[in-house]
C-alpha cells in the first residue's frame, strides 16, 4: 500500500520520531483550530507500549497508524494530512496516562485523541478531556456505568457483550450452565462487570458460586484455580486483562481444567492475546466480542490481508484492533461532514456517518449515548488460536451504558439533557 505522504514519512518513521513530523506546505481549509502556519492536523495516539498491558495495546497503536496512513495516502482530511503524535502510557494508568493526555491536549493541541484500554486509564484521562474540551475515541469494550460528551465509545457495552454471553450459556446450545465463577483483574472493569453479572443472574434465581480478583501482572493463579475447582463451577467468566492471562490459562491446564470440563468465557482475550498463549491451554474455551478475524465479509478479508501485509503473517486482528482502526475513519468522516475539526461540531456530525462499511460490518453511531450499535458474537478457540464463531446476534444491539438491572433510573441522552441520575449505586 502507499505510505504516508506527509514529508515522505512512513508509519515507521512516525514511531521512530515519537510521533513528530516535519513541516509541510501550508494548506488552507476549515474553520477549526489548526493554528496559523500549521500545515497538518494533529491527533494523539495514547496507548501502553510497555508494561503489563503492552500485550494488548501496542497493536491498537499500530491499527490507528495504519488507518492514518491510508487516509493520508488518499488525500488526508479536509485537505490536511494527519500528523499522529504517539505517546506511551506505560501501563501506568493513574499517573502516566493523564500526564501524556495533558501533553497531547495542551502542548500539542491535538484535535482528537485515540486511545486507552483499561477503564482506569480512561477515567484518569477524562478530567483532562473536560478541561480542554477534547474528544477521546475509546476502542475497547467496557463495564458501562459511564457516559461523557467528551468520549466516543467504539467498544461494546455490557448489554452488547457480557449479558448476551450469559444468555447463550444459560441456553441449551450453551450447555444450560447454572454455576458461574467470576475471576478478573482487580480494577474498575471487572468489579463493575461482575456487579452487573451478579445482579443479572440473581434476577434469574442463579447465585454466583465464587468471585476472585488478581492484581495487574499477576502470574500465580494456583489458589484461584483451586477455588474454581472447590466451587463446583460449570463455567468461568474471565475479566482478566493483559499478560496475567498467560498464568491463568496455564494454571488451568496444569490443574486439568479443560474446556470440556469447565469452559472459560473471556471478555478481554482476543486473537492478539492468544498469540502469547499455548494452543493446548486455550483450545475450546470461548471469548465474547463483536468482531473476530474469522468474520467472513469482503471488508474484513481486505482488512486482514492489509494487516498481515503490513505487519507480518504472524500478526492477527481482533475486536479492539478493528475498533481502533475503524474509529479513525469514523472521526475523519464526521469531520468532513462537519467541515471542521472542532470537537463539538465533530460530535454533532457523528450521527450522520451512516455509509461506512467497517471490517465488522456497517457502522451505526448512537448520538444519545455516544456509543456504537453492535452485533454480539461468541467465538470458540481453535487449535490455530483463531475462533470459530458459534453464535451471533441476528441484528444490531442498541447500546445501554446503564443496564437497568444494575443501575435503575440511570440513563443518558446527549441530544437532550445529558445524564439522568437514578438512585446511588455502591459497587
Amino acid at each position: 500500500m502507499k505510505k504516508i505522504q506527509s514529508g515522505k514519512r512512513t508509519r515507521r518513521d512516525w514511531l521512530k520520531l515519537g510521533g513528530k513530523a516535519v513541516a509541510l506546505t501550508s494548506l488552507s481549509g476549515c474553520d477549526r483550530l489548526v493554528p496559523i502556519g500549521q500545515s497538518t492536523v494533529k491527533v494523539g495516539l495514547l496507548h501502553s507500549q510497555t508494561g503489563s498491558m503492552a500485550i494488548s495495546e501496542t497493536s491498537l497503536r499500530d491499527a490507528g497508524l495504519l488507518a492514518i496512513e491510508e487516509i493520508n495516502a488518499a488525500g488526508g482530511v479536509l485537505g490536511y494530512p494527519i500528523e499522529p503524535i504517539v505517546e506511551d502510557g506505560r501501563s501506568r494508568f493513574l499517573d502516566e496516562f493523564p500526564k501524556k493526555a495533558r501533553k497531547l491536549l495542551s502542548d500539542e493541541k491535538v484535535v482528537a485523541l485515540f486511545g486507552c484500554w483499561t477503564s482506569s486509564s480512561r477515567k484518569a484521562v477524562l478530567p483532562l478531556l473536560e478541561e480542554f474540551n477534547g474528544l477521546l475515541f475509546y476502542p475497547v469494550q467496557y463495564e458501562g456505568n459511564e457516559s461523557s460528551k467528551n468520549i466516543v465509545y467504539t467498544g461494546a457495552t455490557p448489554n452488547q457483550q457480557i449479558l448476551p454471553a450469559i444468555d447463550w450459556l444459560l441456553s441449551e446450545a450453551g450447555g444450560s450452565r447454572k454455576r458461574f465463577f467470576l475471576i478478573g483483574s482487580d480494577y474498575i472493569f471487572p468489579r463493575t462487570a461482575n456487579f452487573i453479572i451478579t445482579k443479572y443472574l440473581g434476577s434469574l434465581g442463579i447465585d454466583v458460586v465464587g468471585t476472585t480478583y488478581m492484581p495487574f501482572g499477576h502470574r500465580d493463579f494456583k489458589s484461584a484455580v483451586q477455588a474454581i475447582k472447590k466451587s463446583d463451577a460449570d463455567v468461568v467468566l474471565n475479566t482478566i486483562n493483559g499478560d496475567s492471562n498467560i498464568g491463568f490459562y496455564g494454571t488451568l491446564a496444569e490443574q486439568g481444567i479443560t474446556a470440556d470440563k469447565i469452559p472459560v468465557v473471556a471478555t478481554s482475550v482476543g486473537e492478539d492475546e492468544l498469540r502469547s498463549l499455548l494452543p493446548s491451554h486455550v483450545q475450546g474455551h470461548y471469548s465474547a466480542w463483536t468482531y473476530f478475524q474469522s468474520l467472513n465479509n469482503p471488508q474484513n478479508k481486505r482488512f486482514v490481508e492489509l494487516w498481515k501485509r503490513e505487519f507480518g503473517n504472524d500478526r492477527v486482528t481482533d475486536d479492539p484492533i478493528e475498533a481502533a482502526y475503524t474509529q479513525v475513519y469514523l472521526w475523519k468522516l464526521a469531520a468532513e461532514k462537519a467541515g471542521s475539526f472542532d470537537a463539538d461540531k465533530v460530535r454533532k456530525a457523528l450521527g450522520r456517518v451512516t455509509d461506512f462499511e467497517a471490517p465488522s460490518g456497517k457502522v451505526k453511531f448512537d448520538p444519545k449515548t455516544q456509543h456504537m450499535f453492535k452485533r454480539f458474537r461468541l467465538g470458540r478457540v481453535r487449535g490455530d488460536r483463531q475462533f470459530d464463531i458459534v453464535h451471533e446476534s441476528p441484528d444490531w444491539i442498541a447500546p445501554f451504558p446503564y443496564p437497568q438491572i444494575a443501575f435503575p433510573g440511570w440513563k443518558c441522552d446527549w441530544t437532550q439533557d445529558g445524564i439522568t441520575q437514578g438512585e446511588p449505586v455502591k459497587i
